[in-house]
């Protein structure tokens, strides 16, 4: 049987250190292809280039492995992959980091890490976003790849239904520390911004953001309850954000004309 094809990806650029691990642990399950950008892409989102040209560069990072880097965002680099260096093949799997920091709650709405897994999984691929709860360069990657090569593997093995796209984040503990994984809904939480003013050289303002992440759901079935636990969050994800609760509540304004009263 032909090996797996797996496309691995990431937003914090191709020479970060966590797509490096990631493509160390891909690599034991088939076929690996990188395509990732050529430079940071953090906070990107579901970012799309349509103002300029996309560049390719075939590149050397990874022994053994093909590589491209991507002048674009983590959403062209999948679309690039697809289309372009795997036009006609089938992908068995798309991975996506392993992101320095925390996409756990609405990060997932931010991050070029998960936008780019699903983009993915809107091309009916399965997907799994990884991120290690350290911003650091220096990030120890290894307490959690025994966790990620059984993740991958369930994926390639066992499948996951509907949306495709699973969040994984590992807290930053040493590998004995880690308590397990717990599958998880994404925590009920956001990020309170302030803007820095200051003036440039010639006076003119500009503004920076800050801010903090408040989380008020106390609940233990949540993303950062795990992480704060010890425990690896697995949120499976999907990109239908309709509020089907929200629907009926709603019916009262298919009986309106548009006639004002």
């Amino acid at each position: 049987m032909a090996k797996p094809l797996i496309l691995v990806t990431n937003d914090d650029g191709i020479v970060a250190p966590g797509i490096r691990a990631l493509v160390e642990v891909a690599r034991q399950f088939g076929e690996v292809v990188v395509v990732a950008p050529d430079s940071p892409q953090s906070g990107k989102g579901h970012a799309i280039t349509i103002h300029d040209p996309l560049r390719l560069k075939h590149v050397q990072v990874f022994p053994g492995i093909e590589a491209w880097e991507c002048s674009g965002t983590p959403v062209d680099c999948v679309k690039l992959a697809k289309h372009v260096v795997l036009k006609n093949r089938q992908i068995d799997l798309c991975v996506s980091g392993i992101n320095h920091g925390s996409n756990a709650s609405i990060n997932i709405l931010y991050s070029g890490t998960l936008s780019a897994a699903m983009e993915a999984s809107l091309e009916g691929i399965h997907s799994i976003g990884f991120s290690l709860l350290d911003y650091s360069f220096e990030a120890n990657f290894e307490p959690g790849k025994p966790w990620i090569k059984q993740i991958i593997d369930y994926a390639l093995n066992q499948r996951f239904p509907a949306g495709k796209l699973l969040n994984v984040n590992i807290p930053k503990l040493p590998a004995d520390a880690l308590r397990g994984i717990r599958i998880c809904r994404q925590a009920d939480a956001r990020w309170v911004e302030e803007f820095m003013e200051g003036r440039d050289p010639n006076n003119q303002p500009y503004y920076w953001l800050t801010g903090k992440f408040v989380n008020e759901d106390s609940n233990n079935d949540t993303d950062v309850w795990a992480l704060e636990n010890g425990y690896i969050s697995v949120v499976p994800s999907m990109h239908d954000l309709t509020d089907y609760s929200g629907m009926e509540h709603m019916r009262k304004l298919e009986q309106m004309d548009g006639v004002s009263k």
